[in-house]
């Protein structure tokens, strides 16, 4: 039997970093397992998301659809899914003790309602694997030696090790050291933002919502439909948030400042709601247009669309002209407004760019440019749509690294 034992150490205290550790540190109890987190909280990003509940993920099963949640990494994460997906993320927790609950959108959340049973029962399995979990530790350098690595910490500690799972996030440091170590960095930009619109016909709507409304981005060719909610700096809400990922790069370049699109009303084809509002006008002549709303929107929204076509408060149905008809039906159809800016998403940050994932070899998590060297989670050039899909890919990856690094240790002979 041979002495020797396998060091490794993840840089990044995130769901990423915890759980490439403990799948490391289960399958090969003999590997000297080393977290290292810059901060003086662990997985606090796991602790601040769903509004402190924490969407572990989504319940949906089938990779092939799976994927599709994905602006960029689909394609890659396709395999890694068939491996690791929302399925074993479920059993992996129950297996821990923690039920998950499945909402009417499918984001899957702890039966408790509280991010802290996801982080303490990471950080408990981490100690119970053995994992050396240390805190308020800042690495400086990581440098390739001949035959491992040699991580220069803040302090000055210098730690030397096997192989490295960088989980570092978006940190700007992850991008360095991984870019010291031959990897190409897609540059990083805001994902998952909401939308700033000065707007008359928006005005003092906060707090409006509306249930199924298509937003397009002409100039990108992009569009999503879903629920919205008017805010007090614009527009938020799934449609949003979704459009701004899958248009991340493109808003990026036209730094926030384009035009949008807004079907109000995207289950009505426009013949179909021309005979609508001509059968209110023959059949309730004598009321006020802008207070009789036909139509499945809200009151004071539909109040401010027909006074942005011109039509008065005092205006009856038997009054619309044609000109007006065509008008109103624009502007539920196709209103334009024009973006200015973005605002942020809760607290959740999410980026679109990372390491370029033609480098790594999704099998194992391992990097084809630099052996030994591992990465999982947001570091990578992966970001999904709002509602879990972001921690699958960080329990996959991880998942997949954590294995990945010890069955490449065994078959080398390191491990028993």
């Amino acid at each position: 039997m041979s002495d020797k034992f396998l060091r490794v150490v993840v840089v990044g205290g995130g769901a990423a970093g915890f759980f490439g550790a403990i799948a490391a540190a289960k399958a090969h109890p003999q590997t000297r397992i080393t977290l290292l987190e810059a901060g003086r909280e662990l997985l606090a990003k796991v602790r601040i998301s769903g509004g402190g509940r924490c969407n572990v993920t989504h319940a949906c099963f089938d990779p092939g659809i799976l994927v599709q949640n994905y602006p960029r990494g689909g394609k890659a994460l396709r395999g890694a899914f068939t491996r690791f997906q929302p399925h074993d993320t479920v059993e992996w927790f129950a297996s821990q003790g923690v039920k998950l609950k499945t909402e009417e959108d499918g984001r899957m959340f702890p039966t408790t309602d509280d991010s802290g049973t996801i982080v303490n029962t990471l950080i408990q399995a981490a100690k119970d694997a053995g994992v050396e979990i240390r805190t308020g530790v800042a690495a400086v350098s990581i440098n390739r030696l001949t035959t491992n690595f040699e991580i220069e910490l803040k302090s000055g500690e210098k730690l030397k090790c096997d192989r490295i799972l960088l989980a570092t996030g978006s940190s700007p440091s992850g991008f360095k050291w991984a870019k010291n170590l031959g990897h190409t960095i897609q540059s990083p930009v805001p994902s998952l933002f909401t939308f700033n619109i000065s707007d008359v016909r928006l005005q003092d709507l906060a707090g409006v919502s509306v249930g199924n409304v298509r937003v397009q981005l002409p100039a990108a060719k992009l569009e999503q439909t879903g629920p919205i909610l008017i805010t007090h700096w614009g527009l938020s809400g799934p449609a949003v948030l979704k459009l701004s990922a899958w248009g991340a790069r493109f808003l990026h370049e036209c730094r926030y400042q384009t035009s949008l699109l807004i079907n109000w009303l995207p289950q009505y084809k426009p013949d179909v709601l021309r005979q609508q509002l001509l059968a209110v006008k023959s059949q309730l002549p004598r009321r006020a247009i802008s207070t009789s709303c036909p139509l499945p929107i809200p009151r004071r929204l539909w109040e401010r669309l027909t006074v942005a076509v011109g039509i008065d408060s005092e205006k009856r149905w038997s009054e619309l002209s044609n000109k007006s008809l065509n008008q109103l039906i624009q502007e539920l159809s196709q209103g334009e407004y024009q973006i200015k800016g973005k605002g942020a998403f809760k607290e959740e940050f999410v980026t679109c760019g990372g390491v370029n994932l033609k480098e790594i070899d999704f099998k194992t998590m391992e990097s084809r440019c630099c052996p030994g060297l591992y990465f999982a989670g947001e570091i990578l050039d992966i970001d999904g749509v709002t509602g879990g899909f972001n921690f699958q890919s960080a329990w996959t990856t991880g998942w997949l690294a954590g294995l990945g690094l010890t069955q490449v240790a065994q078959n080398q002979g390191w491990l028993h």
